[in-house]
């Protein structure tokens, strides 16, 4: 790797902290801020469910693309995946700044897988945001070895965050009031 390059990654890296601390933290904030006087936004969680699911599908594509030698194909895939995350988010927090959370409320054996897909999702969902934007940064540094290094990581813990959102979604939403 060239010095020149190494030292256009590291412009990123306070960027790619600052954000992969900040983001959780403000969705966190915001879960427990409630917008008064504001309609519920009900309507949004099978919009995000389906971001969620349209965002697996472009990084499974994605992946086809790159493997199929498409760079230009793949690149506009994976900008297109974060442009989903990001709509995925905002859509998410105004949700829940406007509705109450919803109760899981199946019993038994499913009660435990829906709460260990939930908490793994969580926890996956904090854990890629480093992992996207370092992956992101090596790609348009084109720093394409270190790149594909790390996007080996990145993309089934993306792809898993993504599926996961669309069964939680399925599982919870006969208790959506």
């Amino acid at each position: 790797m060239s010095n020149f390059t190494n030292q256009e990654e590291k412009k990123y890296n306070k960027w790619i902290v600052v954000l992969s601390i900040v983001i959780p933290l403000v969705v966190v904030a915001m879960f427990g801020i409630k917008i008064p006087n504001v309609e519920p936004l009900t309507f949004l969680p099978p919009i995000y469910a389906s971001i969620n699911g349209l965002t697996a599908l472009i990084l499974i594509i994605a992946i086809w693309a790159i493997k199929n030698k498409k760079a230009i194909l793949h690149e506009r895939l994976m900008k297109t995946a974060i442009i989903c995350s990001v709509l995925f988010l905002i859509m998410y927090v105004a949700y829940h700044m406007t509705s109450d959370s919803t109760k899981f409320g199946g019993e038994g054996i499913v009660m435990y897988v829906y709460y260990f897909i939930l908490i793994t999702h969580i926890l996956l969902s904090i854990v890629v945001i480093p992992f996207v934007l370092i992956t992101y940064v090596r790609a348009i540094t084109k720093n394409f070895e270190r790149h594909k290094k790390i996007a080996r990581i990145t993309f089934p813990l993306w792809l898993y965050v993504a599926v996961s959102g669309v069964v939680i979604y399925i599982m919870i939403s006969p208790y959506y009031s």
